[in-house]
């Protein structure tokens, strides 16, 4: 600490977090701040009682920050346990204090509200605060004006509520309707899954309290998930889904088939409602759907809130609320929860704070806390992005209902996430069929003795004269009659399944269905030049690294020559001709804004200020927006997020672009979870667009492969589309037919790594302006009457075909591509394949191996087109491709050298185990056997 650089108020948050450190302990400080602060307090304390110094009130102000920090530890929060009686940096002897000091008045300015007190008031002042149902944890928030908020909102009032009579019995209302609800279900339908609520009631008081208080300061949508514990009770009670419909699902007439799709277990479902507060304030709720991958609906959550936020231009955030219902085990165990939390604060994907609650069963499955986790709370992981942590005891739903009050207040101040911690039980097992005494004995025992939480509140409301029994007895009466009324119709009349009902709002003029109808997406030469202008232009003051500058005339040049323009390029007038039109275009992932093999540049930076400029947000005044943003180090939160984005963005291009395209392997569960299944589990549809670099250059197993054999696996009922364009014309055809169809459909794209600076893998200014993507790309070289051998393939080896094909100068062999895997494009391959009426050879290559890549998906689909094919490619093999790079390119010349001769190399993957075998390997050209037309192609 040096003379003269300590008393600014830039300093101040610094001066006070280390004030703070030495309040606790006098040596988590170097010597001279400890000097610095014991000299203040000693100036402080001769300006109160100059002849009566001692160290007594120095250890006052560390207790103040110690039960802040510590506190706790001693709250009363588990309903099972008793609570700890003591901890050893809460005793008065570690603060130099002792009961001699209970009964002296000290300077107790620092807990607000109380200028002075004597020890024994400040001690239970503190403990009120505290100690008692409510714990809180925000001493490692760095922020001194957060902490000071809190503090103002909670030491005054002891963090203890204050209602009145008519918001008690409202509590205990809600109480009741949770409660009595799962008793009904477990008496009417013995036996089945519900994830009931029991034990756990105070949830519904606290969303209720959320959404009331959320309404008052602004919020005007609410958008939640959670797993599945609860969820029928939150439907039910909080989305006010009818009693009718939630029944429905439980009998035996009722038929899944009656809606769209294969449908879903029923704590799997979403719904939305439009609810008005109790201050008479509409504001809509949805609940999104989730799979049983608990947490991979949270980072969806996100980005459906971001997207209508966007939508009714919210710019602060604060009338979108995310809303996360979590389980304290899932919240600590799964990585994709950290993810998430990671989102928070960064640019592109903040939603203005999320509230979570956790609600804490104090188990997960049948794993206790020991087990599931290496910290002390579930919550601790949240730590990390500093924000408050709330820790209430579910059995005090006054106190659970303060705090979620709090936490609005706190998230609507600072646009920043908040946890609730929320401390219960679970009355039954892990579901209604299991038994949990099996390995929780001694926790059962104590559930199973357990008084309800109506019951618990009714008594404390009873003796503070509140209510009287006979009032809560109607209020039972009044909804159990309620619910058996809803049973007895849904079992008289056929029951009705509304579902989650889509294509309306924002969806309008959408369709479910699929239409392979060709679209036509070509533009005006005009806009063309006007973008490719726009790309090149910077503001005056602008300073554009060298490179840069001259990639930029490079383009010009290029365009004022006539000359055929490359991917990125392609790419560019893709989304500035969309954005012209007034369609926004999103674009996200790792380093996607210079692009991973600096290809893209969509954003500028100013070389000498570091400022950034985006040409496409520029191109001209009212334009629609160009965003891209450059992602955490994360593929399953990001994906889930964009996900979530599209659901509530139809009108908007959403683009998802992974770093290589095998790093989409990190984001398998929301692939599987939602993009593949969405519609037929949920009728929610997404025009999501996944941009995933795809193609064998030697570069190892690592960046290689994306894959595309795992999402052709997942294909079926037109769920998506899967496709590899191998020009810039094709990709720029296919990323506008994507929003200008009627419909939409999840759309994976492999894109190129080498063929982005390609001399070959270019098109002219007019495949621009005319046209549209074709599925399928004819032999447009060769002539269908010298035609012997037919080649098919896809991507990128396309190119090294056609350069050995002229190197042989093998007129007889015609190569095609198949752009377009899924949907299949049955009907125009059949019409391309059927003008080579003199060829007797047919042959699938491809660069991956043969478990891998188009070939198992392709194979069956010819063979129902009456031409089975020969495979020519790489043996079949474990990993994705060889780590050495001369291997690499001997085996992609030989392979490319046996489709266009139509020899049989001895061709070996780098990595299979026969290459050190003494048998001899699997042919890598192998003709198909006969077999019949699969059904459903």
């Amino acid at each position: 600490m040096t003379r003269g650089t300590v008393a600014t108020r830039w300093n101040l948050d610094a001066i006070e977090s280390a004030y703070q450190r030495w309040l606790a302990d006098s040596n988590s400080v170097d010597e001279s701040w400890q000097r610095f602060f014991e000299g203040f307090e000693l100036g402080a304390a001769r300006a109160e009682a100059p002849t009566a110094h001692d160290h007594s009130q120095t250890g006052v102000f560390r207790l103040i920050y110690r039960y802040r920090d510590l506190g706790h530890f001693l709250a009363r929060l588990d309903p099972l346990s008793e609570p700890r009686t003591s901890h050893p940096q809460l005793q008065l002897a570690e603060v130099g204090l002792d009961e001699t000091d209970l009964d002296r008045v000290f300077d107790s300015s620092l807990f607000v509200g109380m200028p002075r007190a004597t020890l024994r008031e400040l001690l239970a002042a503190l403990r009120k605060t505290y100690c008692r149902t409510i714990g809180v944890e925000y001493m490692h928030i760095q922020d001194a004006a957060i902490r000071h908020w809190l503090q103002e909102r909670m030491e005054p009032a002891r963090n203890t509520p204050r209602y009145d009579r008519d918001r008690k019995l409202q509590i205990l209302k809600d109480l009741h309707y949770a409660e009595l609800f799962e008793r009904f279900l477990h008496a009417r339908f013995f036996g089945q899954k519900r994830f009931s609520l029991e034990g756990a009631e105070t949830l519904i008081p606290v969303l209720e309290a959320l959404l009331n208080r959320s309404a008052e300061t602004g919020v005007q949508e609410i958008v939640l998930g959670m797993a599945h514990r609860g969820r029928l009770n939150v439907l039910s009670n909080f989305l006010r889904k009818p009693y009718q419909e939630i029944f429905a699902e439980f009998e035996e007439n009722y038929l899944p088939e009656s809606v769209d799709g294969d449908g879903d277990v029923k704590y799997h479902l979403g719904f939305s409602s439009d609810r008005v507060s109790t201050g008479g304030i509409p504001i809509h709720v949805s609940l999104t759907p989730n799979p049983s991958h608990l947490e991979a609906v949270s980072p969806v959550v996100e980005g459906r809130t971001r997207a209508k936020q966007h939508r009714f231009q919210d710019h602060e955030r604060k009338r979108g609320l995310p809303l996360l219902i979590h389980g304290d085990a899932a919240f600590a165990g799964q990585g994709l929860v950290a993810e998430t939390l990671n989102l928070a604060q960064l640019a592109g994907f903040t939603t203005g704070g999320t509230i979570h609650v956790i609600v804490n069963n104090q188990i997960g499955f049948t794993t206790g806390p020991a087990d599931a986790r290496s910290t002390t709370y579930c919550t601790d992981v949240a730590k990390m992005i500093q924000v408050p942590i709330f820790h209430v005891n579910g059995e005090d739903p006054e106190a659970a209902v303060f705090v979620t009050e709090l936490a609005v207040d706190f998230r609507q101040t600072f646009n920043r996430d908040v946890v609730i911690d929320m401390f219960c039980y679970r009355r039954h097992g892990h579901n209604e069929g299991d038994e949990p005494s099996f390995t929780q004995p001694l926790m059962y025992n104590k559930i199973r003795s357990r008084p309800s939480l109506s019951e618990i509140y009714t008594e404390q409301l009873i003796m503070t004269g509140d209510l009287t029994l006979a009032e809560t007895e109607a209020l039972d009466q009044k909804f159990q009659t309620k619910l058996q009324s809803a049973l007895e119709e849904i079992r008289t009349v056929p029951p009705a399944h509304h579902g989650m009902r889509g294509f309306s709002g924002h969806w309008k003029g959408l369709t479910a269905r699929y239409n392979p109808a060709p679209v036509d997406t070509g533009v005006q030469r005009e806009t063309v030049l006007e973008i490719l202008d726009g790309l090149g232009r910077v503001p005056e003051s602008f300073t554009l690294h060298p490179t840069i500058a001259k990639l930029l005339e490079a383009r010009r040049q290029e365009v004022s020559q006539g000359q055929p323009l490359n991917w990125a390029t392609g790419e560019a007038l893709a989304f500035g001709s969309l954005v012209l039109e007034g369609t926004p275009v999103r674009l996200s992932g790792q380093d996607c804004r210079r692009g991973t093999f600096s290809q893209r540049h969509a954003v500028l930076y100013d070389a000498r200020t570091g400022e950034p400029y985006y040409p496409l947000d520029a191109l001209r005044p009212g334009q629609a927006r160009f965003m891209v943003y450059d992602s955490l180090l994360s593929e399953a939160a990001v994906l889930g997020f964009e996900f979530g984005y599209s659901l509530d963005a139809p009108e908007r291009l959403v683009l998802w672009e992974a770093q290589f395209g095998d790093f989409a392997n990190g984001a398998q569960v929301i692939i599987d979870q939602f993009i593949a299944a969405s519609e037929t589990k949920w009728q929610r549809d997404s025009g999501l667009v996944m941009l995933l670099p795809h193609g064998y250059e030697g570069q190892g197993p690592e960046h290689s492969s994306a894959r595309i054999e795992r999402f052709l696996q997942l294909c079926a009922e037109d769920n998506m589309q899967v496709c590899y364009p191998t020009t810039p014309a094709q990709y720029f055809h296919l990323l506008r037919r994507q929003i200008r169809r009627d419909f939409r459909k999840p759309l994976v794209v492999m894109t190129p790594k080498s063929l982005l600076r390609s001399k070959v893998a270019v098109s002219s200014l007019e495949e621009f302006t005319t046209g549209r993507f074709q599925e399928v790309l004819a032999d447009t070289q060769s002539d269908p009457l010298r035609v012997k051998r037919v080649l098919l393939c896809s991507g990128k080896v396309y190119y090294d075909l056609v350069e050995q094909r002229s190197a042989e100068k093998a007129g007889d062999v015609a190569i095609l591509r198949v752009e377009q895997f899924y949907p299949f494009p049955g009907d125009q391959l059949r019409r391309d394949l059927e003008k080579f009426r003199r060829a007797s050879e047919w042959v699938w290559v491809q660069e991956e191996s043969m478990n891998m890549g188009g070939w198992t998906f392709m194979d069956a689909r010819l063979r129902a087109l009456g031409h089975p094919c020969e495979y020519v490619g790489r043996d079949a093999s474990a990993s994705p491709a060889s780590g050495s790079h001369t291997i690499h390119k001997r085996e992609q010349k030989e392979l490319v050298e046996a489709a266009i001769r139509g020899a049989v190399p001895h061709l070996v993957h780098a990595n299979s185990k026969s290459r050190r075998a003494a048998t001899p390997p699997e042919p890598s050209i192998r003709p198909a056997p006969a077999s019949p037309s699969p059904s459903g192609v």
